[in-house]
């Protein structure tokens, strides 16, 4: 961050401070299951209809303002070098008026048609879902702007994945936030969008390697039977916030609040960002699953980024996809960062968004972005077969 701006977002920060007490994010409870817009048998509906879009106007609203300034903290140093390809990336999921500048940021850089959403399983416990990978079986998903296909990839995955590494399960998925958060903003920008969302509960780093070797063994098998390619046709995006700080969240190894906590509870999410950075391996998964959680605990944590279970587990992913496929290495590239206290809120109230909780120095979230790429390689045409809907 550059010391002015650091600066001028410090010095603003304490008349953001509300007089209420910090309260837990919650789901809106528009709907007896906790949904703001009910699912049907077929369509996924919405979980979040007040820190996310829910019409149309809001989420052009959302779009629009998300491009104007001050632009989130840069972390790339301008634009991608030449000859590489964006195949994934890691994205928050929180409200819009706090997040909205970082989804901004990177979603314009996943082009593919088709994209496996890995999001965070909040509501694990209550379920008691544990090891395995958790599928949903909708055929679309409700967004803002119409319904969102579910690739037929997502069928075939459920057909030749063993049962004992996954589970298809609509009512996990229905309670869970972090991956519409995300589909909403890639549907706005690509209309014929398809989605593979999964979830990754909690479970240890051994059975993260484990399923992320066959997930990748699998999806290779059925991207080469299609002719899709990494990038051009599909790619992989993360859903998680960093770190949530406060009493609340049990977490404040910095103090209860104020500045100099703020200051270094940032200082350290762009830490983790930095050593995650660089070529995508099971070090940095590692490291990853370390720092997020306690290796002999894995259901608690040690530092609170929501995506403890997702990140490593993507980064295990990728590893393990583009060898599988044949392809040069991935790296992860960070992108921009920003908090939801340290930025202004965007100018969406009008049309509706809200925020699901305050946003203050004593209660705040991080927001990592960051982009998977590799060389870029040579133009192919797709084989006969390839899926359409």
């Amino acid at each position: 961050m550059r010391p002015a701006h650091a600066a001028s977002i410090l010095a603003g920060i304490a008349l953001l401070l509300p007089a209420a007490a910090c309260r837990r994010r919650s789901a809106p409870t528009a709907a007896p299951d906790g949904m703001g817009i009910v699912s049907t048998r077929t369509e996924r509906g919405q979980r979040d209809t007040v820190g996310f879009a829910s019409t149309a106007a809001q989420m052009a609203d959302a779009w629009r303002a998300s491009g104007q300034g001050p632009p989130p903290e840069d972390l790339l140093g301008g634009a991608l070098p030449a000859g590489v390809t964006v195949v994934g990336g890691i994205c928050p999921h929180d409200d819009y008026l706090y997040a909205g500048r970082v989804y901004r940021r990177l979603v314009p850089h996943i082009t593919a048609r088709r994209v496996l959403l890995i999001g965070v399983f909040h509501g694990w416990r209550r379920f008691g879902a544990r090891d395995k990978l958790v599928f949903d079986t909708f055929r679309t998903w409700r967004t803002p702007d119409g319904p969102l296909l579910v690739s037929r990839l997502r069928d075939e995955l459920l057909a030749r994945l063993p049962h004992a590494v996954r589970v298809a399960d609509p009512a996990m998925h229905d309670s869970e936030h972090s991956v519409e958060a995300v589909a909403y903003w890639l549907r706005h920008q690509r209309p014929d969008l398809e989605l593979i969302p999964v979830l990754v509960p909690v479970m240890g780093e051994a059975r993260m390697r484990e399923l992320a070797a066959v997930l990748a063994r699998t999806l290779a098998t059925i991207m080469r039977a299609h002719g899709l390619a990494l990038g051009r046709d599909l790619a992989v995006v993360i859903s998680s916030d960093g770190v949530h700080y406060g009493a609340d969240f049990s977490h404040t190894p910095f103090g209860e609040g104020g500045v100099e906590a703020y200051t270094r509870a940032v200082d350290n999410d762009r830490g983790v960002l930095r050593s995650l950075a660089g070529e995508v391996s099971d070090e940095r998964a590692h490291f990853a699953v370390s720092t997020f959680t306690d290796p002999a605990d894995p259901g608690r944590y040690r530092l609170t980024w929501c995506g403890r279970f997702s990140i490593p587990f993507g980064l295990m992913l990728m590893h393990r996809l583009a060898a599988a496929l044949g392809r040069p290495a991935v790296e992860l590239r960070p992108v921009a960062y920003a908090t939801s206290v340290g930025w202004p809120e965007l100018p969406v109230r009008d049309l509706g968004l809200g925020a699901t909780a305050p946003s203050n120095l004593y209660h705040f979230v991080g927001y990592p972005a960051a982009l998977f790429t590799m060389p870029a390689a040579a133009p192919a045409r797709p084989r006969a077969g390839e899926p359409r809907r």
